[in-house]
């Protein structure tokens, strides 16, 4: 009873600390499958594993009721659901066995919560700290987290934890920020939003004089957050072909382009030459955004999961992997991205519901882990 309570508690606490935000906390995340694997029986597995997702995406409720307007009984439904994937993954994967069984179940498991379905909500992944333990180790940092997380569910995991240990101290005492290319800049904006609320004109015009300011200081590449735009319409790109006719410079901003029965949520390229879509999202935030039920009784849907479409885009001549908001919280899209040996990591983001939450804390740090890791430059632009 004491050993079952006892891992539940550390596996809550490594939940809190891993996931606060603070990119040198991550590889606490690490010790999850030490934990799981010490757990007696299935039950406790169970919880071990809900009390660590929900401590690591203890966010959620708050940034719900701030979205809908609503209290926290939406958010609280929706953190529970969240959690399901993971904890059904990691259940059915636990074995009382040890050895190369109970090994391969966790790999099989992690691999599940790392692409689609199951890593749709893949939030609080442990790979992610590899980026921390292992910077600019590419690939093999990959595979060296990879397997020390499979050690840590066998008799050797006091070997791993010191091992990644040792490894997590040098990075502390080394680590930087990754930092931009030259002349890329990210503007960060805190337009305040609202369910159903698009830029208005008068955002518009604001977000014109931001880039203004920064073409002024020097900038040739002005990232701006995700939804900037808001919905894309012809008037809304001869307003913003006149703002830059004069500057010499290339807008990289958030915007929604209608589709047929949904909305793509994109990036688009902005240019006195022109404008165009150069990268649609791949996984969109599930209920809030991704809505692919009410097609089926012929509703509107929402916005459109692209799932593993154009992992790469080409902006100002760069080659670059584009992250928008949700996607920094999972694993596949960046992976995926990195396979192509991008120029620079571009990450955006709309958190202005996120208000008394960590949840873009969380997202920039597991980004700029992801960012060391495979040593790629990084420009982040979000609204707040």
């Amino acid at each position: 009873m004491f050993i079952s309570v006892g891992l539940t508690i550390v596996a809550m606490v490594a939940g809190l600390i891993g996931w606060s935000g603070d990119p040198l906390l991550l590889p606490v995340a690490v010790l999850f499958p030490a934990l799981w694997s010490m757990a007696p029986r299935r039950a406790v597995a169970v919880t071990v594993a809900g009390a660590y997702f929900l401590a690591a995406s203890r966010g959620l409720p708050q940034g719900v009721a701030n979205f809908y307007g609503t209290d926290m009984s939406a958010g609280l439904a929706l953190w529970l659901a969240a959690s399901a994937g993971f904890v059904l993954v990691h259940s059915m994967a636990w074995t009382a066995r040890p050895g190369w069984g109970r090994v391969g179940r966790y790999a099989f498991a992690a691999a599940l919560m790392s692409v689609p379905p199951f890593g749709i909500v893949g939030w609080a992944h442990p790979i992610t700290a590899a980026g921390i333990l292992f910077p600019g180790w590419g690939w093999w940092g990959l595979v060296a987290a990879a397997i020390g997380l499979v050690v840590m569910t066998t008799r050797y995991r006091s070997i791993a934890i010191l091992t990644l240990g040792g490894f997590w101290c040098l990075s502390a005492a080394t680590w930087t920020l990754p930092e931009s290319l030259p002349g890329w800049v990210g503007v960060d904006t805190q337009f305040r939003g609202g369910y159903g609320h698009a830029a208005g004109y008068r955002q518009h015009l604001d977000t014109i004089g931001l880039v203004r300011e920064a073409a002024a200081d020097g900038a040739k590449v002005i990232v701006l957050p995700e939804g900037a735009l808001g919905i894309w319409t012809p008037t809304t790109e001869k307003l913003w072909g006149n703002a830059l006719a004069g500057l010499n410079v290339v807008v990289n901003a958030g915007a929604v382009t209608i589709v047929h029965n949904g909305y793509d949520n994109v990036m688009m390229e902005i240019s006195r030459h022109g404008a165009k879509t150069i990268y649609r999202e791949r996984m969109p935030v599930p209920v809030s955004m991704w809505q692919p039920w009410l097609s089926w009784s012929g509703q509107v849907a929402g916005a459109r999961a692209h799932f593993i479409a154009n992992p790469i885009a080409s902006l100002a001549g760069r080659q670059i992997a584009p992250l928008i908001c949700y996607e920094q919280l999972l694993v596949w899209p960046i992976v995926q991205s990195a396979v192509f040996s991008p120029d620079i990591i571009v990450a955006t983001g709309n958190g202005w519901w996120t208000q008394g939450t960590n949840i873009v804390a969380i997202q920039k740090a597991g980004i700029r882990a992801w960012a060391r890791l495979f040593d790629r430059p990084l420009v982040l632009a979000f609204n707040t």
